[in-house]
């Protein structure tokens, strides 16, 4: 395999991910610390970068199909802001193998809930 195929592949199934809003940076964070080798703080950093333009295009596409409700977006961006500081700042803070242990469990736990068939509800 050439050295840009996996991480091409990788990109190309974490913007899937990303655009069915079902977290394709947690595929990114595996493949680059599990099969790059890549440092997990490095990697969450890489992530970062790519979400911004992977979010931005699935935001505009569930905007233009009427798929956003800007009143809980209203009330929900002030305090993600706040919280991502804060987890930001935790992970630079904290050694980076201890971060690999509440990844893991929120993986876990992540993946058991789609175990489970949720409630469908109205958009």
């Amino acid at each position: 395999m050439t050295e840009w195929l996996l991480p091409f592949l990788c990109g190309l199934g974490a913007s899937v991910l990303s655009a069915w809003g079902v977290g394709g940076g947690t595929l990114l964070l595996l493949v680059m610390t599990l099969l790059l080798g890549v440092d997990q703080r490095t990697a969450q950093g890489i992530n970062l970068l790519f979400f911004l333009p992977a979010a931005a295009s699935a935001l505009l596409c569930h905007r233009k199909n009427g798929y956003l409700d800007r009143s809980t977006l209203r009330s929900a961006i002030p305090p993600a802001a706040a919280f991502a500081l804060l987890g930001a700042w935790i992970a630079t803070a904290v050694d980076a193998d201890v971060l690999r242990r509440p990844f893991g469990i929120y993986l876990l736990l992540a993946g058991v809930s789609l175990l489970w068939p949720q409630e469908k509800r109205k958009a």
